[in-house]
């Protein structure tokens, strides 16, 4: 099979503004590449990560150490955009949700997904049968919790402490809950948007529950979510457009009603080339001159809260999520 890959190569497109005979190029190499890339899987007894794909690439001298950035966002470019199959690199199951309702639909195979009634019993029924032979006494589920409401509802969080302060109040209310870490991977937003297509169909009002950082990413995140979910829309067959998106928190009036603690900086991750901290009002920060950044800083100042801040009461922080679930 290896064999057969010799002419692999990495697509590559001239600098400069791009002319019809360069883009016809480039989508030629770029449909080789992932021809190349699905039979390369094949040969496989395991499904490498996106990381993991360049080094194999290097390995069969496809790639150099230098062209791994390159390699990783071309190659999660074709999965958004259904060019490579979404399941051609491994699941970070440490960003996968918890307490997903037992008729939410991930979809049976992700490589042909795509919503019908079918799919939906098919998979309901195989779960059935499967879960019928460990305890079918728990594991018979006549009805759904959400068949009853008028939305559905599922909650993401940005940091992991926040996961153990919300978890009961989601677990009392059915809703799936998921620590994404940042903004999560392709195979975990997928599936979110899987779940939201099977409801969306069975007429419920999607709603995504939303909690992070008082600061300006913050404070922006609905936009970036939205876009991070249409990215994947070719390949799922399914668009947020309807989806209602509630960042409930945190909020400058929940943070100084229960006096949470404010760090006087906006610090960003990595560093600058003397290896110095980054920060956001640093004029040579990459970000200091978005509008989002800026009006931050009109508003608040160069502070920030951190959501892990709502361990310091963490009663307020599940009444706080009560209350946007319901």
């Amino acid at each position: 099979m290896i064999d057969q890959l010799t002419d692999i190569c990495l697509p590559t497109i001239k600098t400069g503004r791009p002319t019809a005979e360069s883009k016809a190029l480039y989508q030629q190499q770029l449909d080789q590449f992932c021809e190349h890339l699905i039979k390369l899987k094949s040969s496989l007894d395991f499904i490498p990560s996106v990381r993991g794909w360049c080094y194999y690439l290097e390995g069969l001298n496809v790639i150099t150490k230098g062209q791994f950035d390159t390699a990783q966002r071309i190659i999660n470019a074709c999965r958004k955009a259904g060019q490579l199959p979404i399941n051609i690199c491994s699941v970070d199951a440490s960003r996968s949700a918890d307490n997903v309702s037992y008729y939410s639909s991930d979809g049976a195979d992700v490589e042909t997904w795509s919503y019908n009634k079918t799919l939906s019993i098919q998979y309901q029924i195989e779960n059935i049968v499967a879960n019928a032979t460990r305890n079918p006494a728990s594991d018979y589920f006549p009805y759904d919790w959400f068949d009853f409401q008028t939305c559905y509802v599922e909650l993401m969080v940005e940091k992991i402490d926040l996961v153990g302060i919300f978890r009961p109040v989601c677990h009392q209310y059915n809703v799936a809950y998921s620590n994404r870490r940042g903004w999560g991977d392709i195979h975990s937003n997928a599936a979110l948007m899987r779940r939201f297509a099977d409801w969306q169909q069975r007429g419920k009002q999607c709603v995504l529950l939303y909690c992070g950082d008082h600061d300006p990413a913050g404070l922006h995140i609905s936009n970036l979510i939205r876009k991070n979910l249409s990215d994947l829309s070719a390949a799922v067959g399914w668009s947020p457009d309807d989806l209602i998106i509630d960042r409930f928190g945190l909020n400058y009036d929940f943070i100084t009603d229960n006096n949470l603690t404010w760090i006087d900086n906006l610090e960003t991750s990595g560093k600058d080339e003397n290896g110095n901290a980054r920060h956001l009002d640093d004029p040579e920060h990459n970000d200091f001159g978005k509008p989002y950044v800026k009006n931050y800083i009109e508003t608040y100042g160069v502070r920030k809260v951190e959501a892990n801040a709502l361990m310091s009461n963490i009663a307020a922080g599940r009444q706080l999520c009560e209350s946007a679930i319901l």
